[in-house]
């Protein structure tokens, strides 16, 4: 009897401690400043979870009646979700689980059939290891390949159909992955992920920097001809202008279109910084040629490139409606460009 008292008062000390440091520890929190609780539950999850990156934006890839969820990491990482990806391929989502235990030597389970390890190029075979990943205010964690990866394996079923060496419950994914890869080709899988996730609201401005440092020069080079008279003639051709032969001078309106349809078309941020390092002077003009800022071993590429490009399209058109019409076809709207859902037409196995 005395025995049974002391266990029952026991087991009630015991209880009334854990209440005691409970009610304890949500005084002691309630005390806290947000980016200490922060700090707190950051350091409980990766004990809990393991040291794994964050995912700040994530969201859902429609191509056709696929969906595909994906996000980004911290570091600008791009992600398509293991379990999305099997599903798209028409395979278990569960045995993503199979590949968690040795990323050093297990391959994805869509890719671990013998019959398809003669189609893996080395490029594919660095992007195989999953990616654990947690999504941010959210418990548990998830895992994902590189978004890079999704149309390389598309091509392996693909090249292994024409080699005709799939096996008969391998021909479901082939026609899945053709199907994938025909959305994918319209559009860049990173422009993708960056559009479904609204990462491109919150790139870093480092991105940006780089990109303008690979086509913007510190100094500016000396100058040479860019523009090659083939593409002023066919300006004022289409324009109904009379052009004065051996002269420099441009009515004001041909800068508009150069800006329009050669700077305009560089990557985003590239014409606002030449006219950043290159403003008018009070008198209207500027003191040096875009061009002459541009570096030449990506941005004057570029730029010729586009030259050319344009030259043609307004050589093989007969009227200025026309060639705005196949420059809009060539160069569409940088919202058109991107499109989050893509409709496939239906194939035939």
């Amino acid at each position: 009897m005395t025995t049974s008292v002391n266990e029952s008062a026991s087991e009630k000390a015991a209880e009334l401690s854990k209440l005691g440091a409970s009610k304890g520890g949500i005084a002691r929190a309630r005390s806290l400043d947000s980016e200490t609780r922060s700090a707190i539950a950051a350091r409980a999850a990766a004990a809990r979870w393991g040291d794994v990156q964050i995912a700040t934006n994530t969201g859902e890839l429609s191509i056709g009646s696929l969906s595909i969820s994906c996000a980004v990491l911290e570091d600008g990482t791009r992600l398509v979700s293991q379990s999305a990806v099997l599903r798209a391929l028409g395979r278990n989502p569960d045995k993503s689980r199979r590949t968690r235990a040795d990323t050093e030597t297990s391959h994805p389970p869509f890719l671990s059939a013998n019959n398809l390890q003669p189609f893996i190029p080395d490029d594919l075979r660095d992007l195989e290891a999953p990616i654990p990943y947690r999504v941010k205010g959210e418990s548990g964690r998830a895992w994902g390949y590189r978004a890079e990866m999704l149309p390389l394996v598309c091509e392996v079923y693909l090249e292994a159909r024409r080699q005709d060496v799939l096996f008969e419950n391998q021909q479901a994914t082939a026609r899945a992955a053709e199907i994938l890869l025909s959305g994918l080709a319209r559009v860049g899988i990173v422009a993708l992920v960056d559009e479904a996730t609204g990462y491109q609201e919150t790139r870093a401005a480092r991105e940006l920097q780089l990109i303008l440092e690979n086509y913007v020069q510190a100094e500016l080079r000396p100058w040479v001809k860019m523009f090659p008279d083939e593409f002023f003639k066919e300006i004022y051709r289409l324009h109904g202008w009379d052009l004065k032969p051996n002269t420099t001078k441009r009515t004001p309106l041909v800068g508009k279109l150069i800006n329009k349809f050669i700077y305009e078309q560089l990557p985003p941020g590239v014409l606002e910084e030449l006219q950043r390092r290159n403003p008018r002077l009070p008198k209207g003009y500027r003191a040096h040629k875009h061009h002459q800022l541009l570096t030449p071993d990506t941005g004057n590429v570029h730029l010729d490139r586009q030259i050319s490009t344009v030259t043609t399209l307004m050589r093989i058109s007969t009227s200025r409606s026309e060639f705005d019409e196949l420059f809009t076809r060539a160069f569409p709207p940088a919202q058109a460009q991107i499109p989050l859902v893509i409709d496939i037409p239906k194939t035939t196995a």
